[in-house]
């Protein structure tokens, strides 16, 4: 029976402390009376009446494996023997947790805006301290403790405004840029305000398929209908307009498509689109009323020879009308690229196009949640606003940052060239972003293991690569894929000596587990 105690209770001569912070003057009798009745009391909020779509929303980078992984972590804290030492987690894009060295320039403007005491000593350089003191100079009060504008710290949203002008070679407004707790909140206030159906049909979003979880998850929590469009994998995973019409055509029956959401460079495939391919999604946006959502949070990150990063805000824009009158929202964030400030939740989105009343509607919505971080807008204005040629700090900051990236670089084309060499698992080029995407070529008495079992298939794999070796990756299945396929997402994120151990384990695990299943 619940209500039976198994241990007795320890003597209890003061109180107990009640869940509204009131004291109950009790002795062992009536605290152990107090426990019965706690036990049969009925919850007022269970699974049977709590929100139905918190149940079914889903978030894989952080799921079943990553808690495992926690676990065995505290097991190995524990003394517990394992065969290996520790746990990798290459299951999510956090840079700073796999060993990256945060850039300098970015870290002490933002000593000083959380310290402003160490402006007065030598210890920082000039454009350092100018840095921090012009954000602290529009902060209320001069402190980063303060709130700012809902929107954003008014000078920062400038210094995004004119970071895009210099990308892109075409003008900004900063009213029309929102600063974020990293991209992810400004992509679900973007998601929030297209959720209404004239039709009856609930509004649906088209997403990439494999996507990143954030938007299955958000989408299952504001209850809208996912539309699944397949990126091409035989084509270095292209999107193929011809499957956009597809995917779109088959939703009819089910939704109200509203929306379109590009991630590029790709999350988790690694891809960078062409402009011509960017050009297409355009006109396919145009000609079916969809509202175009660029992720571009990954722009820094480009590693494939002949590559390049292509906004689309630059190509809508240059495409000229009507393209260049359509509506986007595109997202940017200071967690990934060469910053890897992922803790820090700094992100900005751009608003081309919207209309006024809705923009003040999305305004009056982000408003609710008072502000983002004012320390993650700091650390969005640094890399917006990094250092110029001529300043004190920027031979260094270009070193460090240059650094970072050709790492990566290298890091992509040993991962991919890696599994490659794997027999049983194919890999396209790693040509942006921080994921590899392999396809897992499973025998069939593992498949069938997996299914008696209740699991996916690439989830069975994941979580025996985790038990042998410590290494925690992301099945396909979390970030869907093409019935009948198998892959897994890996960062390639760990430090490169870390990264070869890593791959050379999972070599060895591969090669075990398709002995055991073939």
């Amino acid at each position: 029976m619940g209500c039976v105690l198994r241990t007795p209770l320890p003597k209890i001569s003061s109180s107990i402390r009640g869940c509204c912070g009131f004291s109950f003057g009790v002795g062992p009798l009536k605290a152990r009376r107090l426990v019965h009745i706690s036990a049969m009391t009925p919850k007022t909020l269970n699974l049977d009446n709590m929100n139905p779509n918190i149940i079914k929303m889903e978030y894989a980078v952080r799921g079943p494996l990553v808690i495992r992984a926690t676990e065995i972590e505290k097991e190995l804290e524990k003394g517990i023997k394992k065969p290996f030492s520790e746990v990798i987690k290459a299951n999510i894009g956090d840079c700073q947790a796999m060993g990256q060295k945060p850039i300098t320039f970015l870290r002490q403007v933002l000593t000083l805006c959380a310290y402003p005491d160490l402006l007065e000593s030598d210890i920082f350089s000039s454009d350092v301290k100018e840095r921090a003191q012009t954000i602290l100079s529009h902060c209320g009060g001069k402190s980063v403790g303060s709130y700012s504008d809902s929107a954003g710290v008014e000078v920062i949203r400038k210094h995004v405004a004119q970071y895009i002008e210099r990308r892109d070679g075409i003008p900004s407004d900063y009213l029309n840029c929102i600063l974020s707790t990293g991209a992810s909140e400004a992509v679900r206030s973007v998601i929030s305000i297209l959720n209404h159906s004239k039709s009856g049909k609930p509004p649906g979003v088209m997403i990439p398929i494999p996507q990143y979880p954030l938007y299955s998850a958000t989408l299952a929590e504001y209850d809208m209908y996912q539309v699944n469009y397949y990126l091409d994998e035989q084509n270095e995973w292209a999107l193929d307009i011809s499957e956009l019409k597809r995917a779109i055509k088959e939703s009819r029956s089910h939704c109200e498509p509203r929306g379109l959401v590009v991630i590029n460079p790709g999350n988790p495939t690694g891809s960078v689109l062409t402009r011509e391919n960017i050009e297409n999604i355009i006109k396919f946006a145009h000609e079916e009323k969809l509202f175009l959502m660029a992720d571009e949070v990954y722009q820094h990150n480009i590693y494939a020879e002949g590559m390049k990063f292509h906004s689309f805000k630059k190509v809508l824009t240059e495409m000229g009308p009507p393209y260049s009158d359509m509506e986007l929202a595109s997202f940017m964030s200071a967690s990934k690229g060469y910053m890897g400030e992922c803790g820090l939740r700094g992100g900005y989105c751009e608003l081309l196009n919207i209309d006024a009343d809705v923009m003040k509607m999305l305004l009056k919505s982000i408003s609710a949640k008072l502000c983002s971080s004012v320390l993650g807008q700091a650390a969005m204005d640094c890399v917006v606003n990094p250092p110029q040629s001529g300043e004190p700090s920027y031979e260094k900051y270009i070193k460090e940052k240059n650094e970072v990236l050709d790492s990566l670089k290298e890091r992509a084309i040993l991962v991919a060239n890696t599994f490659n060499s794997i027999e049983g698992i194919q890999c396209n080029k790693v040509a942006g972003a921080m994921y590899a995407f392999p396809r897992l070529f499973l025998p069939e008495k593992a498949v069938e293991k997996a299914k008696s079992l209740g699991q996916a298939p690439d989830f069975f794999y994941a979580m025996q690569l985790l038990e042998s070796k410590g290494i925690c990756v992301v099945p396909g299945s979390g970030f869907g894929q093409q019935p009948g396929t198998y892959h897994f997402r890996t960062t390639i994120l760990p430090q490169t000596e870390k990264l070869k151990t890593m791959l050379s384990h999972l070599k060895n695990f591969h090669e075990k587990f398709m002995e055991e299943y073939k």
